[in-house]
């Protein structure tokens, strides 16, 4: 077996302690379906934008474990000495072949709470033992996606660059966060790894540093020039910014006389509104008014707003800290949940967990999203999570699972499409990853189809999802007995409170 490939011990151990459980309780094989969803809007936001598809398709695509990693295993203890794991589950790693069906909506879908992104059909101990996998790909490149998404929004159609490799987590969270933000709709990245392995464009200026190591700001700024004749931007904050921007200006006339242009000049500092507006000013009266103001310094989705709001004159955003780290909501809150087994009678058994935080009570069942849009516009109208083994029959009734009072029947004549597609069936990949350029070109025909009222930044309409009228009767039925079957146990122990699933 070879070596290579991503390490299968990225994983919570607690994945490989219930596998081996499985196995000696004779479980292990036992069809079972999961649920990969998250629970509310990252960011106060009314929408996500699903990403990091491709990553786990090329984590599960070449799954294996290598010699060492079975010998870690094998030479773990117990506080007692003894082994951790057994033969048993070291062979069923080492023998591993993946036998799941994977079902997930591709990247660049616009996507909501508590419908699934991903449905896992499979044995029981495979099933569970991706589970760390599949919420590591998906979760931080939704959350850094959606983040995007919604900085491009407050910017307004400028183009806004990605350039936090500085501030990001380790070389894996840079480059995770670099494909995520083009997905979401940045139009370029500064981190040039990101550009070679994922054809992202790529952007860059210059430092501080580069114009303190001269004399003078104007002579730093001519042997930039000279070094990068083709789309010059030069950083004017330096020392004072409107004089920066006169030596650019003074610069931006030696390239204008060679036949090259003063593409740009960046503004990192100080009152962007009244320097962007002073700049703008400058720059028109010395006839650059095809050079781009570029604004950047801890900005976000908020900032960008506000700058806008009061009449900056920047046409282009750098964005960094709060893209790669998603400052302000700290992780998705994206969870990974049994639904069904399937019975000795071929019959699917709905499991269900139970929580006094109505809100983390799970969606039983096989379940499946279809989308409902105006025929002719293609605007989003509904969504619908639905039971994947059946077809719902007219009129179409939607349940809020929160309140079950709350019903909406969708019009007859709307277009609707099925969110999930086919990822793995039996192990084998059948799915080929679109390019990151089209998964953002789908993030913005998604967004585009989006109400209004839903990319709000602040106070989002919400977007209509619920469930099929039968799903939710089976949720309402699951849920009661659940709760007596909680009940019985508590009779016997007061202490006792294990919900189904």
């Amino acid at each position: 077996m070879s070596d290579s490939g991503p390490p299968a011990l990225l994983l919570d151990l607690y994945e490989l302690t219930m596998v081996q459980a499985y196995l000696r309780a004779g479980q292990a094989e036992r069809e079972a379906v999961f649920h990969l969803f998250f629970r509310r809007h990252p960011f106060g936001g009314g929408y996500a934008i699903a990403c990091g598809l491709a990553d786990a398709v090329a984590r599960l695509a070449v799954l294996h474990f290598t010699s060492a990693e079975l010998a870690y295993l094998a030479g773990l203890r117990t506080e007692r000495g003894r082994p951790v794991f057994g033969e048993d589950l070291l062979c069923a790693l080492r023998d591993l072949r993946l036998r799941l069906d994977i079902d997930a909506v591709p990247e660049g879908t616009v996507v909501f709470a508590q419908e699934p992104l991903l449905r896992v059909r499979g044995p029981i101990f495979q099933a569970q033992f991706v589970e760390s996998t599949l919420l590591n790909a998906i979760n931080f490149a939704t959350l850094v996606a959606t983040e995007a998404a919604r900085v491009c929004h407050a910017a307004g159609g400028d183009p806004v660059l990605e350039f936090g490799l500085r501030r990001a987590q380790g070389p894996d969270g840079a480059l995770t966060a670099s494909r995520a933000a083009y997905i979401g709709g940045c139009t370029a990245t500064s981190n040039a790894l990101a550009g070679l392995r994922f054809g992202i464009p790529v952007r860059g200026t210059q430092a501080h540093s580069w114009v303190m190591s001269f004399d003078s700001e104007r002579t730093a700024f001519q042997q930039f020039a000279d070094a990068t004749p083709d789309g010059t931007v030069l950083l004017v904050d330096t020392y004072d910014s409107l004089s920066g921007v006169g030596h650019a200006i003074e610069v931006g006339k030696v390239l204008r006389a060679r036949g090259q242009r003063l593409a740009g000049i960046r503004l990192d500092s100080g009152d962007l509104v009244r320097l962007s507006q002073d700049a703008r000013r400058m720059l028109d009266e010395a006839d650059f008014t095809d050079t781009a103001i570029i604004g950047s310094g801890n900005l976000d989705e908020f900032v960008i707003e506000g700058l806008k709001q009061q009449g900056a004159r920047i046409g282009m955003w750098g964005v960094g800290t709060s893209l790669v780290t998603a400052r302000g909501d700290s992780a998705l809150d994206g969870v990974y949940k049994l639904a069904a087994f399937r019975a000795p009678d071929g019959r699917w058994r709905p499991r269900i967990k139970l929580s006094d935080d109505s809100s983390k009570t799970s969606i039983p069942g096989v379940q499946g999203v279809r989308r409902f849009r105006e025929p002719g516009t293609g605007l989003l109208v509904a969504d619908l999570i639905c039971d994947a083994e059946s077809t719902p029959v007219p009129p179409l009734t939607m349940v809020d699972p929160l309140d079950p009072t709350r019903r909406r029947i969708l019009r007859p004549g709307l277009t609707d499409e099925d969110l999930l597609v086919p990822v793995f069936r039996a192990g084998r990949c059948v799915y080929a990853p679109p390019t990151p350029a089209r998964a953002r070109e789908r993030a913005r025909r998604q967004l585009a189809a989006l109400p209004a009222g839903c990319r709000r930044l602040r106070n989002p309409d919400e977007y209509p999802v619920g469930l099929e009228a039968g799903l939710a009767e089976l949720y309402a039925r699951s849920m009661a007995q659940a709760r007596e079957s909680r009940d019985i146990e508590e009779g016997g122990n007061s202490h006792a409170r294990t919900p189904i699933g």
